[in-house]
């Protein structure tokens, strides 16, 4: 699943494969330009996914969000 990062689109209409390995993205594009286009060559674009973040970025900000209600408590009592 990992490799799944290619998806190809058809030239002629809006289908577009799953995400898929590069070999299988590309043979499911000809077998749908054989199926839905005959004697059209295969065109269209190869879409790629980018890398999704793991998360740090959110865990991030929600320890300096805890923290500053942690130091506006903190500071509000002690006045």
């Amino acid at each position: 699943m990992a490799d799944e990062k290619f998806r190809y689109w058809c030239g002629e209409c809006d289908y577009r494969t799953p995400w898929r390995t590069e070999s299988a993205g590309a043979e499911e594009q000809i077998e749908h330009y054989d199926r839905r286009h005959p004697g059209t060559p295969p065109g269209g674009r190869v879409e790629l996914r980018v890398k999704k973040t793991d998360g740090v970025g959110c865990l991030v900000l929600l320890g300096v969000l805890f923290l500053l209600l942690l130091a506006a408590f903190t500071f509000r009592y002690w006045s």
